[in-house]
């Protein structure tokens, strides 16, 4: 029997309820339908009033620094931010300068990210893309957009949504499975 993939899903939204979370969760219960995974969900909304304080990494409280531990050691990152003036939320960028530079080396993210209207979709390919390929990750391809329409309150209501969810996680898999059997080697000097 093969181990469990971890799967570390990062929600910044700074409210709960919040349909960002709401999406996260369903990502990562289409990954869990589709391969045995260890599921962990960082929320904003818990770590978020002991981060912003800190400016290094050595400032953050325990539990935080475990949960960037858990981020830079995932196989697989889910991230999802609510769109807030044209990009992520402060703290969503804020808790990702404290993972190491080359932690993500290599690494699938599949993105996704929420918003009052389509308008706010290309947030994934101008916002979340360029962030994590700073980091050299592996961005999936595919992401996953959701717009307030797709919502009954906090519960997915679209068919279409949720079909796009069980398609990313499914493209998503192939891409764990090669970086997990594939450590990435970074160059000296």
């Amino acid at each position: 029997m093969t181990a469990a993939y971890r799967v570390v899903a990062v929600s910044g939204s700074l409210h709960e309820p919040s349909k960002t979370t709401a999406l996260i969760r369903a990502i990562g219960a289409a990954v869990a339908e589709l391969a045995e995974i260890e599921f962990e969900l960082i929320e904003l909304t818990d770590v978020g009033p002991a981060l912003a304080g800190a400016l290094r990494r050595d400032q953050l409280p325990l539990h935080v620094e475990e949960k960037i531990v858990a981020i830079e050691q995932a196989d697989l990152l889910i991230v999802g931010s609510p769109v807030y003036r044209a990009s992520f939320t402060g703290l969503f960028k804020h808790l990702f300068d404290f993972v190491g530079q080359y932690a993500l080396v290599g690494k699938p993210v599949l993105l996704a990210a929420t918003g009052g209207g389509e308008r706010h979709a290309l947030i994934i390919e101008h916002q979340l893309r360029p962030l994590f390929a700073f980091f050299q990750a592996l961005t999936l391809p595919l992401g996953v957009y959701a717009s307030d329409t797709d919502f009954d309150g906090y519960v997915i209501e679209s068919e279409v949504l949720r079909s796009r969810i069980a398609l990313a996680a499914e493209r998503a898999l192939p891409l764990v499975g090669y970086a997990a059997a594939r450590p990435v080697e970074l160059l000296a000097g």
